[in-house]
């Protein structure tokens, strides 16, 4: 089997995996607060990232240290509380679509607060016409219910754009992916602790030795937060940056459908019209990246 075919076959598993997080964490909070499903994946993912690494970063600096701590605030904390709080308001398939903004939101946050890059027209384009979408997607449901859940959605994206940027400072001090990706783990489950603390009133150990509660915490610990951030960095290392971020954009589709099939939710013609303007909108964003990269992979 060549290098390409695996690194198809790398970037379909990591997608389905994303895109199966969403229902995963839904069917968990029957059982679970948002906080106790966020600490419990990322401290398996910690756990697992550890057994691998078998070492940790050097402290260097403050300075550098600085880094990690905002983006395991960011990135694992923020990002993925106001995420899992969001689901229990909407429907699992409005947190992925909305959840795939995240570009747009890096490139404005890139733009008109670090002040680097232009803003193309398309990209404006683009923008809109996901925006269009979205609204569509929010207004699918019960006004004073979807709106919540869609508004913090939407927030953790801001969370996550900030997060990338962040991530790119990182990856320029020259570690490895394992080693870098364990100390945000570190600190996002360090500001986990307090809200755990605070909102935890009893615990009931008996929830994790259900086979279903069981197999969704292993899922999301070691499939879609450890080992993903690995398929994916050998797919776009096959693939190049351009061929594997086309499967990015299948993952609010997929989260639609699995939640239709395994959720039971309903897909009503206006949500399926802003699944489809919000896909266009990505795609019109992406398409200057997409020929500027194409150009330098050929």
């Amino acid at each position: 089997m060549s290098d390409i075919v695996k690194g198809h076959l790398s970037a379909s598993f990591t997608v389905v995996i994303w895109a199966l997080t969403f229902i995963s964490t839904k069917v968990l909070l029957e059982l679970f607060l948002p906080i106790e499903i966020l600490f419990v994946r990322f401290l398996i993912g910690f756990l697992v990232l550890t057994i691998v690494s078998r070492k940790f970063l050097p402290f260097k600096s403050w300075r550098e240290e600085r880094y990690y701590i905002v983006a395991g605030l960011f990135g694992v904390f923020l990002y993925y509380y106001l995420e899992n709080v969001a689901l229990t308001y909407t429907l699992a398939m409005n947190v992925g679509i909305i959840g795939s903004v995240s570009p747009f939101m890096t490139a404005l946050i890139s733009r008109f607060v670090l002040k680097q890059g232009m803003i193309p027209r398309v990209f404006i384009l683009g923008f809109i016409c996901s925006m269009i979408g979205i609204s569509l997607i929010s207004l699918s449901g019960t006004l004073n219910v979807n709106p919540i859940g869609d508004g913090l959605a939407l927030v953790a994206t801001i969370c996550w754009a900030s997060y990338s940027l962040i991530v790119k400072k990182i990856s320029e001090f020259g570690y490895g992916t394992i080693a870098t990706t364990q100390r945000i783990f570190f600190y996002g489950l360090l500001f986990m602790l307090p809200v755990l603390v605070i909102t935890l009133d009893k615990f009931d150990f008996s929830r994790f030795l259900q086979v279903e509660s069981l197999g969704n915490l292993l899922f999301l610990g070691i499939g879609a937060s450890a080992l993903c951030f690995v398929t994916w960095n050998f797919s776009v290392k096959n693939l190049g940056a351009v061929r594997a971020a086309v499967y990015i954009y299948t993952i609010p589709m997929l989260t639609t459908i699995a939640s239709v099939l395994i959720l039971g939710e309903r897909l009503t013609l206006k949500t399926f019209i802003g699944i489809l303007l919000t896909l266009t909108g990505l795609l019109l964003s992406e398409l200057p990246n997409f020929i500027q990269q194409r150009k330098k992979e050929s």
